[in-house]
């Protein structure tokens, strides 16, 4: 589904935080990406969601390199089938709860209805009519998350999704996630510092200088 080849990232201060990485996501595989701080998870994320650009190495959604897309095409392949969790919500502010969920329908040509729906499942209901500024930081995360998976993207790139929510919350974010990806089939990558929401994931990879690692086992306990 999702493919990296030989992908370079570095800073003009000369900080490279990506080298040569190659990593290929499956199609309905949920992974979550962890690694110290400043290592690149974000860079990446920005880099698979067309927000940065990599110095060098490829990105292919489905088999296609989205560097050979024009601006449209590739424009109409990210609002079709990326959704996007952000620590920061991007939430507009001059939009109602309701109308921030629904923007990535109206932006595909769909119907609202299932605007609502996603309001609900996040915790939401009877909130509609709010303005972001009428919310905390964790319920601004539960819009962004809803707004993410209401168009039923292929691919969810979540950014510390639960990183201003309360345990018992996060852990109903994340169950919401694994059910949305389930029933469509879609892929994430998740990154994250919390070991508790890298565990719902499918796998848990640990990004270092050497590329995207399989996280090493739990020691067995002991009898």
């Amino acid at each position: 589904m999702l493919e990296l080849r030989k992908l370079n990232k570095g800073y003009a201060n000369g900080r490279r935080v990506l080298n040569d990485l190659d990593y290929t996501l499956e199609a309905g595989e949920f992974v979550a990406v962890m690694g110290d701080s400043g290592v690149g998870k974000s860079t990446l994320l920005n880099l698979i969601a067309g927000l940065d650009t990599a110095d060098s190495g490829a990105i292919l959604i489905d088999g296609v390199d989205i560097a050979t897309l024009d601006d449209d095409a590739a424009t109409r392949l990210r609002r079709s089938h990326f959704g996007f969790i952000f620590q920061a919500f991007h939430v507009l502010p001059h939009l109602s709860l309701l109308q921030n969920i629904a923007l990535p329908l109206l932006l595909n040509g769909s119907g609202m209805d299932r605007a609502q729906e996603m309001l609900e499942a996040v915790g939401l209901t009877g909130r509609g009519n709010d303005f972001p500024r009428q919310l905390s930081g964790g319920e601004l995360q539960r819009v962004a998350i809803a707004r993410a998976l209401v168009h039923r993207p292929k691919l969810v790139l979540a950014d510390e999704p639960t990183g201003n929510l309360d345990p018992d919350t996060a852990a109903d974010v994340l169950h919401l996630l694994r059910a949305e990806l389930k029933a469509n089939g879609a892929s994430a990558l998740m990154v994250t510092h919390s070991l508790a929401a890298a565990q719902s994931a499918d796998r848990i990879v640990i990004l270092t200088r050497d590329g995207l690692q399989p996280a090493p086992a739990a020691p067995a306990a002991s009898a």
